[in-house]
């Protein structure tokens, strides 16, 4: 398995505390970018005042670190563009019923 396939499995092992799906199909991760053992994650949140704000970030980062083969990871928590229901996933829309 590819890098970048090892880091987004890991990724979707990771849920919305309030929502029940994985954050990579809810579509809070932006890009994920793997040069050798360094990730460069941009992600966001479903809202700037998320009750997980603080620990989410912190949480995708730990996780990928765990991966073999990872070095560093470098996560940037970005507001553009906002997060809306459209960035879902089919997969994700259907679990919620949208």
């Amino acid at each position: 398995m590819e890098l970048k396939e090892k880091v987004i499995e890991e990724i979707k092992k990771i849920y919305d505390p309030e929502i029940p799906v994985n954050i990579y199909e809810l579509g809070l991760i932006y890009d994920v970018v793997i040069n050798k053992d360094h990730v460069k994650i941009k992600m966001t949140l479903t809202t700037p005042n998320c009750p997980v704000a603080e620990s989410l970030p912190k949480e995708v980062k730990d996780s990928v670190m765990q991966i073999d083969g990872i070095e560093k990871v470098d996560l940037d928590l970005v507001w553009d563009p906002p997060w809306n229901k459209s960035m879902m996933s089919e997969a994700a829309k259907l679990e919620l019923n949208i």
